[in-house]
């Protein structure tokens, strides 16, 4: 059974706990929002494209414990292929809990990442699929770069958070590496990536030489299509919680490259999902409907 995306990276099982404003070191506070969901770069990514109506699979591991069996569930739930899912025997889920601030709209994020053995996808497996786009968080760059060769003629792209080993090898390998500020500022040294964007862009060319865009939260974003370099507003909106928004704009993304929109519009239709998702708090439940991101682009 062939499908139109596949997503290969990180899951886990999230924990937000929102605040009034965030506690103090040896201190007691209290919550009246605990919001519960899976999460994970690549898996908050296939999640929303499935709910967007696109055949999607997704590609990780999830221990064989409670929170893997909840974050699978509610996988299956909203339409994910799970058969490239490995749930790993005596190996618990990664876990992340999150404080959200309403004083703020800020979150911080304390992870439990689990050591375990990486991501295999055997050449068996990945003749079943035959997706047309492929989206990587780096999570497991030996997996992704066997789907890289499996699909040649798959749209490739990077969800860069940060620097590292899957990142960084994953980067020149692909189609669009989207970047957040972060990975951009780490890339290139440059610690002011908003004033400095148009010396930023040829430095990160390096690193790809073909579209490259940089997330900058509320004030948008950067890309550069090998044309030229533009810069992208914010969906203008008072934010309550920041979390999963990358992904969520990540998601969009794919979702818009598989519609065949022009960059402008799909870089668009992304940002606007973005922007209403931190009108929510939590992370996968604050993901948008279409028609809502389709209605905001309309009401613009």
């Amino acid at each position: 059974m062939s499908i139109s995306a596949l997503c290969i990276g990180h899951a886990s099982f999230d924990l937000c706990m929102v605040v009034s404003s965030f506690p103090t070191e040896n201190s007691k506070s209290e919550t009246n929002l605990l919001i519960e969901s899976g999460g994970g770069p690549a898996a908050n990514a296939a999640w929303l494209l499935a709910r967007w109506g696109v055949s999607t699979a997704l590609a990780c591991t999830l221990g064989d414990d409670e929170y893997g069996r909840r974050a699978l569930k509610e996988l299956r739930e909203a339409g994910v292929d799970c058969r490239l899912i490995q749930q790993l025997s005596n190996q618990r889920t990664p876990l992340s809990f999150i404080i959200s601030s309403r004083g703020t709209a800020s979150r911080t994020i304390i992870n439990r990442k689990v050591p375990g053995p990486p991501l295999k996808l055997t050449p068996d497996k990945l003749a079943e699929l035959d997706p047309k786009l492929l989206l990587f968080d780096g999570h497991e760059p030996e997996a992704s770069l066997r789907a890289i060769d499996a699909f040649p003629n798959a749209i490739t792209v990077l969800d860069a958070g940060s620097l590292r080993e899957g990142t960084q090898l994953l980067a020149g390998r692909v189609q669009y590496l989207v970047s957040s500020e972060r990975f951009a500022a780490q890339v290139t040294g440059d610690k002011d990536i908003i004033h400095n964007w148009q010396t930023c862009l040829p430095r990160l060319r390096r690193s790809n030489n073909r579209v490259i865009v940089v997330t900058l939260g509320e004030q948008g974003l950067i890309y550069d299509d090998g044309n030229s370099q533009e810069r992208l507003p914010a969906l203008p909106v008072p934010a309550k919680d920041t979390s999963a928004a990358g992904d969520v704009f990540h998601g969009a993304f794919a979702f818009a490259l598989l519609q065949n929109l022009p960059l402008p519009q799909a870089l668009r239709l992304a940002t606007t999902a973005a922007g209403l998702s931190v009108q929510k708090f939590g992370g996968r439940p604050s993901t948008p409907d279409l028609a809502e991101v389709k209605k905001a682009m309309r009401d613009e």
